[in-house]
C-alpha cells in the first residue's frame, strides 16, 4: 500500500511538471461508464481464463482437484497480493507517463512503448534474464498484452477498463489456478505439459484472443476517440 501511495504522489508530481494538470486525467472519477468498463474487462478475462486454463487441462489430460486447506482469509490474502501487484503495475505503465506520452506522441506510439517497457519489465518480475529463449516468450506475452492495456486506457481515458482486464486474468490465473508465486490456492492442477503443434496453438489463443476481442470493442466506441482529441488539443492551448 505505501508503494502505491508512493506512485501516486509521483504520478501528480510528474503530472504537474510536465502538464500542469492533476490525477483526475487518470480517470479516477466513479461514472456509470467507467464502472461498466471494469465489470466488463474484469467478467471478460475472468471467464477467458477460465476456458483457457479448463481447456488446457482437457487436451493435456490434468487433474484439476479443489484444495480443501484453501480457507476465505486465505483468498482475501491472495486477493489483496493480486489486487496491489495490478495497481503497481497499471500506475506505472498506466498511468501518469503513459498520459503524457499520448499528449506527446499520439496513442499509437505512446502505447507500443507502454508495452515494450511493460514487456522488458517482466524480465525480471519473471527471473529469466539470461535465457533468451525464455526472455523472448515472456516479452511477446506480456508484450501484447501490455499492449491491451494500454489501448483500454487510451480509448476509455480511465485505468478502470486496464485495471479490470489485468485482475480477471491474474485473479483467476493465481488465487484460483495456483499460476503463480503463491503456491497452492483454490485449485491444484497437474503440470502436464502440451508439445508440438497443440502447445503452440494454447500459446497463441492465451497472447491473443482477449487482446483481439477487446480491440474489436473498443474500436466500436465512437466516442472515446472525440474526448481524445480534445484532451491532445487542450495542450495545444
Amino acid at each position: 500500500m505505501i508503494g502505491i501511495l508512493v506512485e501516486l504522489l509521483l504520478s501528480w508530481l510528474i503530472l504537474w511538471m510536465f502538464d500542469k494538470s492533476n490525477l483526475s486525467v487518470l480517470g479516477f472519477k466513479i461514472t456509470t461508464n467507467q464502472s461498466l468498463n471494469f465489470i466488463f474487462g474484469f467478467l471478460g478475462a475472468s471467464l477467458f481464463c477460465v476456458l483457457y486454463y479448463f481447456s488446457y487441462s482437457v487436451y493435456a489430460a490434468n487433474s484439476i482437484t479443489v484444495n480443501k486447506q484453501f480457507t476465505f482469509i486465505q483468498f482475501l490474502h491472495s486477493f489483496w497480493w493480486v489486487l496491489s501487484s495490478v495497481l503497481f503495475e497499471e500506475l506505472i505503465f498506466r498511468g501518469a507517463l503513459l498520459y503524457i506520452l499520448i499528449k506527446k506522441f499520439g496513442i499509437k506510439y505512446a502505447c507500443i512503448a507502454s508495452a515494450i517497457a511493460f514487456g522488458i519489465y517482466h524480465w525480471f518480475s519473471f527471473g529469466v534474464i539470461g535465457n533468451p529463449a525464455s526472455m523472448l516468450v515472456v516479452f511477446i506475452m506480456t508484450g501484447i498484452w501490455g499492449l491491451m492495456y494500454a489501448f483500454a486506457y487510451a480509448k476509455t481515458k480511465s485505468l478502470y477498463l486496464p485495471i479490470g482486464l489485468h485482475l480477471g486474468w491474474n485473479l483467476i490465473h493465481i488465487a484460483v489456478f495456483s499460476k503463480g508465486p503463491l503456491g497452492h490456492q483454490f485449485l491444484i492442477v497437474s503440470d502436464k505439459k502440451l508439445e508440438g503443434i497443440e502447445s503452440l496453438i494454447f500459446f497463441i489463443l492465451q497472447i491473443i484472443v482477449l487482446p483481439v476481442v477487446t480491440y474489436l470493442c473498443l474500436k466500436k466506441n465512437k466516442q472515446n476517440p472525440d474526448k481524445l482529441k480534445q484532451i491532445q488539443n487542450s495542450s495545444i492551448n
